[in-house]
């Protein structure tokens, strides 16, 4: 009985948690991101990014900051694209678990705040609205969900893999805890 109180207890904060979120993302919900690429920074609008995202189109900016930073802009967009399908309720209990701090701790190393404090408590919510939504999450929606008016992302290339593809495995490997969960 205890049990089943908890589990309706945690619910109820939850879809509250979500309710707050989807009623305030307006005005919590970034503007701004800073692309990072070692010595290069470019700031951009969230929306100039997402536009790239949805259509493959490269603004002049964009443009660019890719050259320079000799990036391939087929390969950013499929990371910030790639959807992973999550369960919201089983999300929540995984991000609030060891493996989903540890977790969140590697995505907020490629994903996060200019001051770069609270990045696992701006991920978390950003990765719950993201499911929120469609029952599914993508970088490109966490950068848009972002509870923060800057995100700043780190797409350096390191050991021949670039960050943004690190932060994609890492999602990944939040579906599979997911999905272990949902199996036990």
């Amino acid at each position: 009985m205890r049990f089943k109180f908890f589990e309706l207890r945690r619910a109820l904060v939850l879809v509250t948690s979500i309710c707050f979120l989807l009623l305030s993302t307006p005005a919590f919900a970034a503007e701004r991101v800073v692309l990072k690429y070692g010595i290069f920074r470019e700031s951009l609008s969230v929306g100039e990014l997402s536009t790239f995202a949805q259509t493959g189109e490269l603004s002049r900016s964009l443009r660019v900051n890719f050259a320079l930073a000799r990036q391939d802009p087929k390969a950013i967009r499929q990371y910030l694209t790639q959807p992973v399908k999550v369960n919201l309720v089983f999300l929540d209990r995984v991000l609030n678990s060891r493996i989903g701090n540890i977790i969140l701790d590697r995505v907020s190393q490629v994903i996060f705040t200019p001051s770069q404090k609270a990045d696992r408590q701006a991920l978390r919510a950003a990765l719950v609205l993201s499911a929120s939504q469609d029952a599914q999450v993508s970088l490109i929606e966490i950068i848009k969900n972002y509870p923060s008016n800057e995100v700043e992302v780190d797409g350096v290339v390191y050991r021949r893999r670039h960050r943004l593809e690190g932060a994609y495995r890492q999602l990944r490997r939040l579906q599979t805890s997911l999905q272990n969960l949902l199996n036990f």
